[in-house]
């Protein structure tokens, strides 16, 4: 991989032709997947099959390989990797707000704000994460249709890039999702750019003295 004064680059990707539907397929998709894997993985793997078909070549082809390798390792060889891979990797954290405002207090206000765009458009997790978990955010964005959730990735692109790269450096097939999720994004401008190579030289914020520079809430939230 390419590097930038010893930093990773961002791997080449160029925004694969997609319509909404389509890309609130992928990212409901992705929230399926990237969830903790459980008993329930066979459903979900034949639920995000029978969707493939329905997505550009090569999106499906990043979903079908990661379906692959699920069904080789089974639920507890994939467990057994999630663990190792997000819970143990720094770089790897499924929380946004983690790359955007490290531990600092002004990442619990961060927080709220997701939980509050969400809750302004209706809607409510099943699960038990906060808000600003990966998998939480991409199923916000695949059953609200409004442009919110896509910008509430877009200004989270710097994290989902060191994530992204992060896996894609370890090797795990987890960095198939991510792939297919960047292809539906905006190619990354200079100030994407430049805020993933200060996240990876730096890593993310740390506590400040009356932090006030901190944007909390990196996209809108919208009136009630």
């Amino acid at each position: 991989m390419s590097t930038y004064i010893g930093i990773p680059r961002i791997p080449t990707t160029r925004r694969a032709g997609v319509t909404d539907g389509q890309a609130r397929i992928l990212r409901m998709a992705c929230s399926l997947l990237l969830d903790y894997p459980d008993e329930g993985l066979a459903d979900k793997l034949a639920a995000v099959r029978s969707e493939t078909p329905l997505l550009p070549a090569e999106i499906a082809g990043r979903l079908e390989a990661f379906c692959a390798v699920a069904d080789e390792w089974g639920v507890r060889g994939l467990q057994e990797h999630y663990v190792e891979t997000f819970d143990q990797r720094r770089r790897c954290a499924l929380s946004l707000t983690y790359y955007s405002h490290g531990d600092t207090r002004s990442r619990g206000i961060a927080i709220l704000a997701f939980k509050e765009v969400m809750r302004r458009r209706g809607f409510e997790a099943a699960r038990d994460e906060l808000p600003d978990h990966l998998p939480v955010v991409l199923e916000f964005c695949a059953l609200d249709e409004s442009d919110i959730g896509g910008q509430m990735l877009a200004a989270n692109r710097e994290g989902l890039e060191v994530l992204r790269t992060a896996l894609r450096s370890a090797g795990s097939p987890y960095s198939h999702l991510l792939e297919a999720l960047v292809l539906t994004l905006p190619e990354p401008d200079e100030r994407t750019l430049a805020g993933y190579r200060r996240l990876v030289s730096q890593g993310p914020p740390t506590e400040l003295v009356g932090a006030g520079d901190l944007d909390a809430t990196p996209f809108p939230v919208p009136e009630r």
